[in-house]
């Protein structure tokens, strides 16, 4: 008899794709056969893994649901499940607007979406994840949650407060990766900042990157999402000393002028925040720094957006992303401010910030030609191998297009020296 068969689509963030995969792997153990993101019809049953955060993530959502509910509809394809984060914030109202699906499920709800596929869910194997990653670089999700009020964000309203995993469930999960072949760790949270503060009341991510270090195969650490308030410095010396840890740091500012600093409630202000990435840069030496800005925020004045454009200018990132602002119902800026800046407006303003990054990306990128660096190898593509510096994060960052007198494979490391750049991508030429 054959196997019935569900595709689990992922929406959204690297988050969300480990709850995925999580929930792959009990499906299959169930005796499903399972894929991920897969195109067509035909499948026994579709479980779309949403997200919710800011208008446009919705919208794509949203309009993947309509589609598999047409496509069942059209009986192309058999039950149409829909969790994460979307349904954990909208389920009565999708559940009014899209009736073809025939259950909707929160973002934690992993163990009845398996229940309603007549599958035990069993704990015991929740590290034991489907990767769906190349087999060489995974994520390890260490908490859920978030403890910030940031005014801009309503992940809090979906994930709850703050829960920290501990370190030794997350050393077992790195144990399983590492024999899959993963050789590269990204740590993932909605902020690592405050990771272990509920285990233990203080921060324990120095603590657990060392331990995740210390399992064999794992050559690469990558750490994604520390806030800058109450940020870990512990975390500093691990990054200088220890060789598998990149020098790689993601943390979200948002904004530095402190007007729009205070009404975001982000607990920061711009003189500590340029303390902070002294500090870093002084204990890191060339740590490459990866940040994400917003503008268009209720209240930014011209002068602020003035005040951005010339801290980027002066910091000159490595990598940095810019979002202009979406008024989401029930956070705090939706219930204390009016939506003041005009849509265009914001847009402008996103488009002049990553006008400025792309300048200086290439300024940077054009720095390292003639130099060597470690590359990890993700896949060939035409002539090229494309691969990754320690300093450029899978799917987000540039990459290297590498040319190689000898055949090289994904997950292969590699000294590469650089003979060109581009505004993000380096080429580069294996020296041994």
């Amino acid at each position: 008899m054959a196997k019935k068969k569900v595709n689990v689509v992922t929406m959204g963030c690297s988050k969300n794709l480990v709850d995925s995969e999580v929930l792959l792997s009990q499906l299959e153990r169930g005796k499903w056969e399972v894929v991920h993101d897969a195109d067509g019809t035909g499948f026994d049953a579709v479980v779309i893994n949403t997200c919710g955060f800011i208008h446009d993530a919705k919208q794509e959502s949203i309009n993947t649901i309509l589609d598999y509910a047409d496509a069942k509809s059209r009986g192309e394809i058999g039950k149409l499940f829909v969790m994460g984060c979307l349904s954990e914030r909208y389920q009565k109202e999708l559940e009014t607007e899209i009736p073809e699906v025939d259950r909707y499920f929160g973002k934690f709800d992993l163990k009845a979406i398996a229940g309603e596929l007549k599958v035990a869910y069993d704990p015991e194997y929740i590290y034991e994840r489907k990767i769906t990653t190349p087999s060489h670089f995974a994520y390890l999700k260490i908490s859920e949650g978030c403890n910030r009020s940031c005014g801009f964000c309503a992940i809090p309203l979906m994930t709850g407060r703050h829960r920290s995993r501990p370190i030794d469930d997350l050393v077992k999960e790195t144990r399983y990766l590492a024999k899959r072949g993963v050789k590269e760790l990204l740590i993932i949270a909605q902020d690592l900042s405050y990771y272990g503060i509920d285990l233990c009341g203080k921060n324990q991510l120095a603590e657990l990157v060392t331990a995740v270090s210390e399992v064999p195969g794992i050559e690469w650490i990558r750490l994604h999402y520390l806030y800058p308030s109450r940020f870990p410095y512990s975390i500093l010396p691990v990054m200088r000393e220890n060789p598998k840890v990149c020098r790689y740091l993601d943390m979200p500012l948002q904004h530095i002028a402190d007007p729009v600093l205070k009404r975001m409630l982000r607990q920061v202000t711009r003189e500590e925040t340029e303390n902070l990435i002294r500090r870093v840069k002084e204990e890191v030496p060339g740590v490459a720094l990866r940040t994400t800005m917003l503008v268009g925020y209720p209240g930014e004045t011209a002068e602020d957006f003035e005040a951005l454009r010339q801290f980027i200018s002066e910091t000159r990132f490595d990598r940095l992303g810019v979002f202009p602002y979406s008024h989401e119902e029930g956070t705090y800026a939706f219930r204390k401010y009016a939506d003041d800046v005009p849509e265009e407006v914001k847009q402008t303003r996103a488009d002049e910030i990553m006008a400025l990054q792309q300048q200086i990306s290439l300024e940077l990128n054009q720095d390292k030609i003639g130099l060597k660096f470690r590359v990890i190898i993700d896949r060939k593509e035409g002539d090229f191998y494309v691969g990754r510096t320690q300093f450029d994060s899978p799917e987000v960052d540039g990459e290297v297009l590498v040319t190689s007198p000898q055949p090289l494979t994904p997950g292969q490391f590699c000294q590469v020296k650089i003979t060109g750049a581009e505004e993000y991508d380096l080429f580069g030429i294996v020296t041994e």
